[in-house]
């Protein structure tokens, strides 16, 4: 929800500024990038909701009755996993779409 919102204010309070420097050709590279940032940021969205999911799919996947401190451990090494890649996903589509 707050990924929304921050895409939903940097697209309506910011965009005449970046979109006004797409008639220069010396200033076009502005408007590329915030354009590049946008959609990194939409993709960021969609890789947060893809590891969300694979991290439900992960954790049912533990079964809690056999040995209950491994299975403990199984989700702690799960959720730090978790952490790790969705603190990772910024940098990721950053770099896929070449934005700085």
């Amino acid at each position: 929800m707050a990924r929304r919102w921050v895409l939903t204010l940097r697209a309506v309070s910011l965009a005449p500024i970046p979109f006004s420097t797409f008639g220069s050709k010396e200033q076009s590279q502005i408007g590329q990038n915030y354009l590049r940032s946008l959609l990194a940021l939409g993709l960021q969205g969609f890789l947060i909701m893809i590891c969300v999911g694979i991290y439900a799919v992960l954790i049912q996947n533990i079964s809690f009755s056999s040995d209950p401190i491994a299975s403990i451990w199984g989700v702690i090494g799960y959720t730090v996993l978790l952490c790790f890649t969705l603190l990772k996903t910024g940098t990721l589509t950053r770099s896929i779409l070449n934005a700085h």
